[in-house]
C-alpha cells in the first residue's frame, strides 16, 4: 500500500502520508490504478450529477473536478507538448519550450481542445450514468497505462527530468504489469468495449510516440502528460459510439 500512496502523492494533490519519499520504481506501476481512482471519482461525481443538473452541466463540472484533484498534472503536459512540437523549429527550441513554465497558444488551444472534447463526451453519455462511470473509470486507467508503455517502449529525450527519472527507474517487468493492470481494470468495468478501447489507446499512444521521437528523439515528463490525455480524449469518444448501440455488461 506504500507504494499505491507514493503513486498517489506524484499523480494527485491528495495528501496521502507515505512514511518517506515514494519510490519512483515501485510507484510507476501503480499509476494505472491511481487512474482509475481518480476516474471512479470523475465518473461517479457525473453520474450523480445527471440526476439533478443537465448532462453537459454536470460533465463539465466533474471533469474540473478531475482537473482539481489531478492539479491538471496532465493537462499542463499536454500544454506544453503543444507549444514545444507546434511552436520550435529545432530540438533545442523545443527542449526549451518544454522547460518554460508559460504557456503560449497552441498549448492553450490544445489544454481547451482537451477539456471539451472530455465534457462533451462525457455530457453525450448523460442517457447512461452507469456507462460515464464504467467508461470514465476506463479512460483514466488505459490513459495512464499507455504513459507507463511508453516509458518502456520508448528512449528518453535527455537524461534529466521527471520522465527520465520514472523510465530509468522502471524494470520492464513491472512496467509491463502496469500496463496489464490497466487494461484489467478497463475489461472489468466495460466489458468487450474493452477491446475498441485498447485498440483506440495502441494507436494514440503509437502516434504520440511517433511524433516525439521524430520531434525530440524520445519522451519526457510532459509527453507522458500529453499521451495519457489524448488517450483519455480517444476513449471517451469510442464510448459515445459504443454506448448508442450496446449496454454494458453488468446492465
Amino acid at each position: 500500500m506504500r507504494n499505491l500512496r507514493g503513486a498517489i502523492v506524484l499523480l494527485t494533490r491528495v495528501p496521502v502520508p507515505t512514511g518517506g519519499p515514494p519510490s519512483l520504481t515501485a510507484a510507476v506501476p501503480w499509476f494505472p490504478i491511481v487512474g482509475a481512482l481518480v476516474g471512479g471519482i470523475v465518473g461517479g461525481a457525473a453520474a450523480g450529477l445527471f440526476h439533478i443538473v443537465p448532462p453537459f452541466v454536470g460533465a463539465a463540472l466533474a471533469v474540473l473536478l478531475g482537473v482539481l484533484i489531478t492539479g491538471a498534472f496532465h493537462e499542463d503536459g499536454l500544454a506544453d507538448t503543444a507549444d514545444a512540437f507546434a511552436g520550435g523549429w529545432t530540438r533545442d527550441d523545443r527542449i526549451r519550450i518544454l522547460d518554460d513554465p508559460l504557456h503560449g497558444t497552441y498549448g492553450v488551444a490544445a489544454l481547451c481542445g482537451s477539456i471539451v472534447v472530455r465534457v462533451a463526451c462525457l455530457g453525450s453519455l448523460g442517457f447512461s450514468p452507469a456507462a460515464a462511470f464504467a467508461c470514465t473509470v476506463a479512460a483514466h486507467a488505459l490513459g495512464r497505462a499507455t504513459a507507463v508503455g511508453l516509458m518502456v517502449a520508448v528512449p528518453v529525450a535527455r537524461p534529466d527530468g521527471l520522465g527520465a527519472e520514472y523510465a530509468r527507474s522502471l524494470p520492464r517487468g513491472r512496467g509491463l504489469a502496469g500496463v496489464s493492470s490497466g487494461v484489467i481494470i478497463a475489461a472489468v468495468a466495460t466489458g468487450w468495449w474493452v477491446g475498441p478501447f485498447v485498440a483506440g489507446s495502441l494507436v494514440a499512444g503509437s502516434s504520440v510516440a511517433w511524433l516525439t521521437k521524430r520531434k525530440l528523439g524520445g519522451i519526457t515528463g510532459d509527453v507522458l502528460g500529453a499521451a495519457e490525455q489524448v488517450v483519455e480524449c480517444v476513449v471517451l469518444a469510442t464510448a459515445t459510439g459504443l454506448a448508442i448501440r450496446s449496454s454494458l455488461w453488468w446492465r
